[in-house]
This record gives C-alpha cells, sequence and structure tokens, in this order.
C-alpha cells in the first residue's frame, strides 16, 4: 500500500532515546516529570498574564506569548515521547509523523522571532524610554507577534511540504525520539538535494536575522546602560535584561550544538542536545522569567494569597 507521496512507507519506527532496556522506565518518570512542570510553569505564567492587568504591557505580552509556545512545543512530541519509553514497538504513522514535524518546526521557529520581538522591546524600554508606549504600541507588539506566528508558518510549511515529496522505502527506522528533519533525510532513497537547499536557506534565514537582530539591539543596550551614571541605574537596566539573556543563550546553544552534532555525524550527541533543546529550555523558561522578575513574583504572591484566604472561609 503506498503512501500519499508514493512512498514505500506508511509508519516509522522510532528509535527513541536509548536502546537500553534497564533505563526507560527511569527515563520514563524524568521525562514525565520535566513535563509535568513544564506544562504547570508555563500555563501559570500565562493565567497569570492573562488575569492581572498590571501585568498587560508588551514585556509581558510578548512573555505570555513565549509561555503558549513553550506549553505547544512540548506538547507536540512529549507525549508520544513518554508513551515510547513503556511501550514495545515505537510506531509512528507517516501522517503523524510529518504532522508533528510541521508543529514542531512551527513553534520552533515562532520562538526564534519571539525572543528577537523581545530583545527588541528590551532595546527601546533602555534605548528611547520617552518613547518607549509609542513605539511598543498594541497595534505594533500585534504585528510583531503575528510576523513571528508567520514565520514559523512559513518555515514550517517549506521543511513539511519538502519532505512530502521525498521517497522513503524499506528502511523506516528514525534514529530519534521525534521526528525532525536531519533524521529523516537519512532514510530518503531519492534525492534529498532539493530539501537540502531549502534546510540552507530556511534555517539560515531563521538563524541569521533573529541572531543579527538580538546581536544589534543588545550592542545598543549595553553602550546605553554604560553611559548611566548610577550604579543602581545600571543595576536595574542589567536586571530586566538578565532573563532575557540567559533564555536567549541557552535556546539558541542548545539548538546550533544539536544541528552541529547531527551534521557531524554524531547521532547520540545531537540526542542529547536535542533534549535541551527540546525538553529542559521550555520547562526553564518560566523559571527564569518568574524566579528573576520583581513583578510576577509580586503578582504570584498576591494570587496565592487570595487562594489561600478562600480557602480559609
Amino acid at each position: 500500500m503506498l503512501a500519499r507521496n508514493d512512498s514505500l512507507v506508511t509508519e516509522f519506527i522510532l528509535a527513541g532515546l536509548t536502546d537500553h532496556p534497564e533505563l526507560q522506565q527511569p527515563l520514563f518518570y524524568l521525562f514525565l516529570m520535566t513535563y509535568i512542570v513544564t506544562t504547570v510553569g508555563n500555563l501559570g505564567l500565562i493565567m497569570l498574564i492573562g488575569l492581572n492587568s498590571h501585568l498587560h504591557t508588551p514585556m509581558y505580552y510578548f512573555l505570555f506569548n513565549l509561555s503558549f509556545i513553550d506549553l505547544c512545543y512540548a506538547s507536540v512530541f512529549t507525549p508520544k515521547m513518554l508513551i515510547n519509553f513503556v511501550s514495545r514497538k515505537n510506531i509512528i504513522s507517516y501522517v503523524s509523523c510529518m504532522t508533528q514535524l510541521f508543529f514542531f518546526l512551527f513553534f520552533v521557529i515562532s520562538e526564534c522571532y519571539m525572543l528577537t520581538s523581545m530583545a527588541y522591546d528590551r532595546y527601546v524600554a533602555i534605548c528611547n524610554p520617552l518613547l518607549y508606549k509609542v513605539t511598543m504600541s498594541h497595534q505594533a507588539c500585534s504585528m510583531l507577534t503575528f510576523a513571528a506566528y508567520m514565520m514559523g508558518c512559513a518555515g514550517a510549511t517549506a521543511h513539511t511540504g519538502c519532505m512530502l515529496r521525498l521517497t522513503f522505502c524499506n528502511v523506516n527506522v528514525i534514529n530519534h525520539y521525534l521526528c525532525d528533519i536531519l533524521p529523516l533525510l537519512q532514510l530518503s532513497c531519492s534525492s534529498t538535494y532539493v530539501n537540502e537547499v531549502v534546510v540552507l536557506i530556511v534555517v539560515g534565514i531563521n538563524i541569521t536575522v533573529p541572531c543579527v537582530t538580538i546581536l544589534i539591539s543588545y550592542v545598543f543596550i549595553l553602550t546605553t546602560i554604560l553611559h548611566i551614571k548610577s550604579t543602581q541605574g545600571r543595576s536595574k537596566a542589567f536586571s530586566t535584561c538578565s532573563s532575557h539573556v540567559i533564555a536567549i543563550s541557552l535556546f539558541f546553544g542548545s539548538a546550533a550544538s544539536m544541528y552541529l552534532n547531527y551534521s557531524s555525524g554524531s547521532v547520540d550527541l545531537g540526542k542529547i542536545s536535542s533534549v535541551v533543546y527540546t525538553n529542559v529550555i521550555p520547562m526553564l523558561n518560566p523559571l527564569i522569567y518568574s524566579l528573576r522578575n520583581k513583578d510576577i513574583k509580586v503578582t504570584l504572591r498576591k494570587a496565592l494569597f487570595k487562594i489561600q484566604e478562600r480557602n480559609m472561609f
């Protein structure tokens, strides 16, 4: 029976994170806890920002969207990954694999541009504070967010569309725990030249544009901060950027490490890097922004106090 792209393969087998049976159960509980923390953390941040009007500012608007992306992003592959730890044969259908690939890429690319929008927001707040409300208007924030999702959709469509044209023959074992571009290209029995060109162009754009924009933003931010005479003022300015810098470093650093390891043929190292990229970062982002953010901590304390009061009466 042929698949829609005339492929002989109608389903794939995910090799998973490890082939050691004794590690399957411990890893299941580890990633289950990671997913629970990710879900609770991001959903809690979404609710906290959504329900508190004093957090309805551009910075928290982007953070709201970042948490939404991380929540959806982790949910694309983690449930399947958890099932695979406890099942004998890790099968995923051709259609499900392509669907997973699309949404995985959609949310990853969207996160790149959401982090870029947050860098621009910090640039305007620190370098042009008097024009902040005008520059970062509700319309401007909406346009930046829409652009981030559109870039995600365009990139995911380009990669998935090219993947659908490939033929997959007898070998159907994906050496990964999710359907990603490079492990799938390794299985194709037809020419992957077009796909490789698309990967080079699309990944190049989606890495270069955000990185250059973020770098330029922080060069101006750093220059402005160093011109602040007050030590307290410099400290306050640095603190507003520190969480974002940590999140950017983790996201782009682990992503680069994952693709460099896969490109060099080090599959096992690529899997380890991808765990940080796909599982750890969506969990850490809400913790980074909540633990290092005074407004979030104060709002959270007030919300917990109100819940406690309701329970008492």
